[in-house]
């Protein structure tokens, strides 16, 4: 069988990913990329390689080009190490995992729902007002940001600007970039970084019951987060965090008006609601890839990956193997018993720590829309953001009656 060209840049990619990684999963399970590296597309496969602890995440491990190319934009500033969780490896991972989660334990992420049903009943109130609602910029944009902003204790007057910035960021999780967004990134990351050490260091004077104190304060056997440590942590739930969950709530409501026989089991039992936000992750995959760096030669199906080689899970494409989950696979089910073991937040020891909050936002978002508004129908097409990672919605109009 001839080998298909993996092309996620086609036309039609972004609003329809499935067909290309389904012909991908059945002819080139583990695909040699053009720009380099492998694709993987099977869930047992992807698996395995997110659990496998003797491979990476550190970047410094491979030669991506992206990165040594963004260095050499001319007139770039120098981009900064990024010391987040998606980026280290044990020891250091093991250390600032387990100082941040300290602010994310099950109590304290649960604390937060009677707050977040009633921002989400804010927005609905407006939508029900105006008769007519873009659910994106009105509910699945603002609910995870506002959300963390509150969390963290961040002024009010920063969010636009932060918004702004990390828009541009988060462009840095596709594999590919033109140096025009690569240039934007940087120094959006840059901008971000100054703002949020400013930031930390007045709510070290000012400190409060909020996130940020908590993280501030973190402390194991004597052991603390450095300022940079911090900075960076913050840095990421604002970009990637807080990305994933709008694209989670915006394409889960998508898909829901688009199966009404879904919908009107959704609407009439609330006891649904965790299971439907697990079928959801699964079936739009609002990330769509997950990177590892091998250290060593592995190999996969008979196909030798060598030593320092970039490998791309194929998240997307895991959660819809019908060797995993069936031949119904590609349809919506939000009674499907085994929708929990998809691979949407990864798995393993970067398994996502924000994934408990992002499933908490989503089933209040949701749930309480499709219960506020059971004839909501959608006008027109949606537009789609064009990212090939963090696939999601830009737009979605919807007539809420």
């Amino acid at each position: 069988m001839t080998a298909l060209f993996f092309n996620p840049l086609q036309e039609g990619f972004a609003e329809d990913p499935w067909t290309h990684l389904a012909e991908m999963r059945e002819a080139e399970p583990v695909h040699p990329m053009v720009i380099g590296g492998y694709s993987l597309f099977r869930y047992d496969d992807v698996f395995a390689v997110l659990r496998d602890p003797s491979l990476s995440v550190d970047d410094s491990e491979v030669g991506f080009g992206d990165l040594a190319r963004g260095q050499d934009l001319e007139g770039q500033e120098e981009f900064e190490d990024f010391d987040s969780l998606l980026g280290l490896d044990p020891p250091g991972h093991t250390r600032v995992r387990r100082l941040v989660s300290k602010a994310f334990t099950p109590r304290t992420i649960e604390a937060l729902r009677p707050r977040i049903e009633e921002m989400v009943d804010q927005s609905l109130d407006r939508m029900a007002a105006a008769g007519r609602a873009e659910v994106v910029g009105e509910l699945a944009f603002p609910l995870p940001f506002d959300v963390i902003s509150e969390m963290l204790g961040m002024p009010e007057s920063d969010k636009h600007q932060i918004r702004d910035w990390s828009g541009a960021i988060v462009k840095t999780l596709d594999p590919i970039l033109t140096d025009e967004e690569m240039t934007a990134a940087f120094t959006a990351n840059n901008l971000l970084n100054a703002h949020l050490a400013e930031v930390i260091e007045w709510k070290r004077a000012n400190p409060a019951d909020d996130l940020l104190t908590v993280l501030i304060e973190a402390e194991d056997e004597g052991d603390r987060l450095s300022a940079k440590e911090l900075r960076d942590q913050v840095n990421l739930l604002f970009v990637a965090g807080h990305e994933t969950t709008v694209n989670l709530i915006g394409t889960g409501l998508w898909e829901m008006l688009r199966h009404p026989e879904q919908r009107e089991e959704l609407s009439a039992d609330d006891s649904l609601d965790a299971g439907a936000i697990d079928e959801l992750l699964r079936f739009v995959s609002p990330v769509q890839i997950s990177r590892r760096i091998t250290v060593d030669d592995i190999e996969m199906r008979g196909v030798k990956i060598p030593a320092r080689s970039f490998v791309q899970t194929w998240l997307a494409s895991a959660n819809r193997d019908p060797e995993k989950f069936g031949e119904t696979a590609n349809e919506l089910d939000i009674r499907r018993g085994d929708a929990g073991q998809h691979v949407s937040f990864g798995s393993g020891i970067h398994y996502c720590l924000g994934a408990s909050l992002a499933k908490l936002e989503a089933q209040a978002a949701i749930g309480r829309f499709i219960r506020r508004f059971p004839n909501a129908q959608v006008v027109g097409e949606p537009k789609w953001n064009g990212r090939m990672n963090l696939r999601g919605l830009d737009e979605l109009v919807v007539d809420v009656g």
